[in-house]
């Protein structure tokens, strides 16, 4: 045996399946294999493998409507599913000997379809669609090829419970022939004879008119969602495309049958127009026919005109605030037809879209007539009334109205006209003069508060803020309350007045609670103690709470300050108990404070002695204090009592009084103190300038000597004191030439004034008992040393 024999025989044992020899040390990978190393390999481990020409990543093309099909060592073309090689060759190699085509299954009888459905060849396959006048059964897909379809069938629809009516019986005699009739094939012929039944009914609506109104509308309402539910089930067996149908007695329907698309829907008709997006139509996710309905009933409004409208929250808060409380009821009138608009899907009530509605009309409104769009809200009850949530007007003209609706349901245009009650021109000019007049007043006992060095104490400071802030409110309520055209600056405007007269009840819970403490002390004599507490709390009180609860409402909800007609407080959520909760509160506590304040009083006064308790001031007394319950606020509770018979006569009350609070505050505070009256007349003697300074002195001694003989009798201690806050007693100063009794000494009078009187109060620690005498001396009273009393 040769050499070269013996290298090949040596080649085959270790060459491994699917290669051949080369040599005696080397071995090649046959057509469609491959090894490690390339295709020529040395090492005796390595192996063949098998390549895999389709990939990924494809080293052949079969071309379109072909797939690759690896074989051992090689791969062919096949033609895809729903294909078939023209050539009647089954296996090609590459793309130019493709020559697959489409199959039509349908046509080829290779479908599997239910007998129920129709085959509809698609490119590469097949779909089962349901017939016309055929739906999906429960649980299956349109479109599909295990589509499995039934024939519509009519709805039920039967009369309303316990309603007794030979017209409404005989209606619904024709509906059920409807139904026993009903084929797909026909369903062009029941649809006509829905609609001009319903127009038949409402035509001659016999003894429906007879029946009360609650029973009225529950027909009709049954009537109309009845209607409505019936096309849109029956309209699914209708051709695509749109369609019209009218009645002799002026229905008119609307439909457009449509496949799933992208394209926007309009419905138009004579009076009417609809508009909805392709997402609104198709949202429903069912694959069948989406169906559009606009459905026009004149004649229905004979039943439905004057049925309840319920406006929805914001609406109805606007219209109370445009006419400030003056609204006594809302009437209304339908202006467009009522219409009915639906879709194949019955879930509308959250619609993805709003509908458009265009309603032409023949009214134009009035001044006090504004056009609502409404819905039939049917209810618990079923009787159903007028609603406009969901739907609001986007634009009016003269003639016809633009709606958004974010649901489908049964719809209308109505025109609402607001009875107003006529708003009162003797109270606009009360309110007018009494503020100019408390402006007036105001400026003037500020001034005097703040001037006048003679009376300047803590009740002297809380008058003076009480008539800032309250002089502050008024005039910005008088030149900016009703300066709505700029949005922001109204807010502000309305914000400031919040603060403002929340800072004037504020210095009026002061003044209150100043008159109580003061009153309260007369049992332990420590006047003194008031003061350090009201000198600590009045200003960060006075103007930090009202700043705190302005902040916390603006910062909640800072979009309602301001509203429509007027730069204040929205009604809206409550927003105005932020003004209307601290007020009340303020009024009831000063209330209390001032009815205990004047037990207090009662009682001490009862203590004197009889020449005292008759003194001569008692009716000026009474006054004054009197007065005090229109400085301290508590008057605004009038405003609560504007209600039924009385309320017209509360309304004049409460405008007279509290529009006069600052003439009040300056009637009591200033004219009627005979401190500030004397001061009043130093002023306008230094302006005239007409006395000596001799003149002067001897006018101002007989002025102080005068001052006193306001009352016959000066009380001292925290009584005198109590009875000034109340504005009653007047501040008198020791005349020249007399003393104070110090430290339980005496000093006698050196000149007797005219019935020149002092009591002295001697006060027992252990009984906490006031002891009164009248003495003809003037003293203090101390804890440490009490004074000794010695009659006339």
């Amino acid at each position: 045996m040769g050499p070269t024999a013996q290298n090949s025989k040596a080649c085959a044992l270790w060459c491994p399946p699917h290669s051949s020899c080369v040599n005696g040390t080397a071995c090649r990978c046959a057509p469609g294999f491959i090894s490690f190393s390339g295709e020529i390999f040395t090492d005796p481990l390595e192996s063949c493998d098998d390549i895999n020409e389709c990939g990924p990543p494809s080293l052949v093309d079969c071309g379109e409507a072909a797939d690759c099909q690896n074989t051992e060592g090689g791969y062919h073309c096949t033609c895809s599913p729903g294909y078939e090689p023209l050539s009647g060759t089954g296996i090609f190699q590459n793309e130019s000997e493709n020559t697959c085509r489409d199959v039509d299954e349908c046509s080829s009888g290779r479908h599997r379809c239910h007998n129920s459905t129709v085959c509809v060849n698609t490119v590469g396959s097949y779909t089962c669609h349901c017939r016309q006048g055929w739906v999906p059964k429960a649980g299956s897909q349109d479109k599909q090829m295990t589509t499995i379809c039934e024939e519509i069938s009519f709805p039920t629809w039967t009369a309303p419970p316990g309603i007794k009516s030979q017209a409404l019986s005989h209606f619904f005699n024709r509906i059920q022939d409807l139904d026993r009739n009903f084929r797909s094939a026909s369903v062009l012929n029941t649809v006509q004879g829905l609609i001009q039944e319903m127009g038949d009914l409402l035509k001659t609506p016999g003894d429906l008119k007879t029946l009360p109104f609650s029973e009225q509308r529950f027909v009709v309402t049954d009537l109309l969602f009845g209607l409505e539910n019936v096309l849109r089930v029956v309209s699914k067996a209708l051709p695509k495309g749109p369609l019209t149908f009218n009645s002799s007695t002026g229905i008119e329907l609307s439909l457009e049958v449509q496949a799933p698309s992208y394209r926007n829907i309009t419905l138009i008709q004579n009076r009417t127009q609809m508009m909805l997006t392709c997402d609104t139509v198709h949202d429903s996710g069912d694959s069948g026919p989406a169906v559009v309905g606009l459905l026009s009933i004149p004649g229905m409004d004979r039943f439905l005109a004057e049925a309840p409208l319920v406006l929805d929250a914001e609406e109805s808060t606007t219209l109370h605030e445009t006419h400030r409380g003056l609204l006594q009821e809302t009437s209304h009138i339908l202006l467009s037809d009522v219409i009915s608009a639906f879709i194949t899907n019955k879930d509308t009530e959250n619609l993805r879209s709003p509908v458009t509605f265009v309603f032409q009309h023949s009214v134009t409104p009035g001044p006090r007539e504004k056009v609502h769009c409404v819905y039939w809200e049917h209810g618990q009850n079923g009787s159903g009334h007028w609603d406009t949530r969901g739907c609001w007007v986007t634009s009016t003209r003269d003639n016809s109205a633009t709606c958004h609706c974010t649901h489908l349901s049964i719809f209308a245009v109505l025109m609402a006209h607001d009875s107003v009650q006529e708003e009162d021109p003797a109270l606009t000019v009360i309110t007018y003069v009494g503020l100019i007049l408390s402006l007036l007043c105001l400026l003037l006992a500020a001034l005097t508060f703040l001037l006048c060095k003679a009376i300047q104490n803590i009740s002297t400071s809380l008058h003076l803020q009480l008539s800032l802030c309250l002089f502050l409110a008024h005039l910005l309520f008088l030149t900016a309350f009703d300066r709505t055209e700029n949005k922001m600056l109204c807010a502000i405007i309305a914000g400031a007045l919040h603060y403002l007269y929340l800072a004037s009840f504020t210095w009026m819970l002061l003044e209150g609670l100043h008159l109580f403490l003061s009153a309260r002390n007369l049992a332990v004599v420590n006047y003194s103690s008031v003061n350090k507490f009201m000198k600590k709390a009045m200003f960060p009180v006075g103007y930090g709470v009202p700043a705190v609860i302005v902040a916390i409402s603006a910062a909640s909800r800072p979009h309602l300050y301001g509203t429509p007609t007027s730069c204040w407080l929205h009604s809206e959520k409550g927003f105005k108990w932020g003004f209307l909760g601290p007020v009340c509160a303020i009024f009831s506590v000063n209330l209390a404070f001032f009815l205990t304040t004047l037990w207090i009083l009662k009682s001490k006064l009862c203590s004197l002695n009889s020449e005292v308790s008759t003194l001569q001031n008692m009716r000026m007394l009474t006054f004054k204090a009197t007065a005090q319950l229109f400085i301290l606020g508590c008057t605004w509770c009038l405003g609560i009592l504007q209600v039924g018979p009385a309320a017209h006569v509360m309304a004049y009350l409460f405008t007279i009084i509290n529009s006069l609070q600052g003439v009040f505050i300056f009637l009591v505070y200033c004219l009627l103190s005979q401190q500030v009256r004397e001061q009043y007349r130093k002023w306008l003697k230094r302006i005239k300038k007409t006395k000596a300074k001799s003149e002067k002195y001897t006018l101002s001694s007989r002025t102080m000597s005068d001052g006193c003989k306001h009352s016959e009798s000066v009380i001292l201690g925290p009584t005198k004191n109590v009875l000034h806050l109340l504005g009653a007693w007047p501040e008198c100063k020791w005349p020249p030439g007399h003393q104070r009794l110090q430290d339980g000494g005496n000093h006698r009078h050196q000149h007797h004034l005219r019935s020149f009187a002092v009591l002295m109060a001697h006060y027992d620690v252990q009984r906490r008992t006031l002891r009164v005498a009248t003495v003809n001396v003037c003293f203090r009273v101390t804890n440490s040393h009490p004074c000794k009393t010695r009659k006339n």
